[in-house]
């Protein structure tokens, strides 16, 4: 997700939030995503958008799409996740996905349309 993502993170961190955000830096960012000898971050990424679709959270289903893209993935590669999803988790979150997508790609002027 990249270090200006977490410097935000820990910067809008409350009292009431830093022990959420000290555990998701440690573990979601850290441990889990350090060891690239079997699984490179462009397939850990694919995966994670393939998970956060199934829990139909946007908000953090759109930070790992631009995650995605920052690890090396491609357009192409997070539609066929996005498909690839529809059997498996429903139109309703698939639909979802693909809006959630295409705001993210709009924002880092990706052309989607190619």
């Amino acid at each position: 997700m990249g270090a200006a993502h977490v410097k935000r993170s820990l910067d809008s961190a409350t009292p009431f939030t830093q022990p959420l955000q000290d555990w998701i830096i440690e573990h979601a960012w850290g441990t889990t995503w350090q060891d690239d000898s079997v699984l490179p971050r462009k397939y850990r990424s694919l995966i994670t958008i393939g998970f956060l679709i199934a829990q139909k959270s946007p908000n953090e289903l759109k930070g790992h799409i631009r995650g995605a893209i920052n690890n090396g993935a491609s357009v192409v590669e997070i539609r066929e996740v996005l498909m690839h999803s529809l059997p498996y988790c429903g139109a309703p979150a698939t639909q979802e996905a693909f809006r959630a997508a295409i705001e993210v790609l709009n924002d880092m002027d990706i052309d989607i349309n190619k």
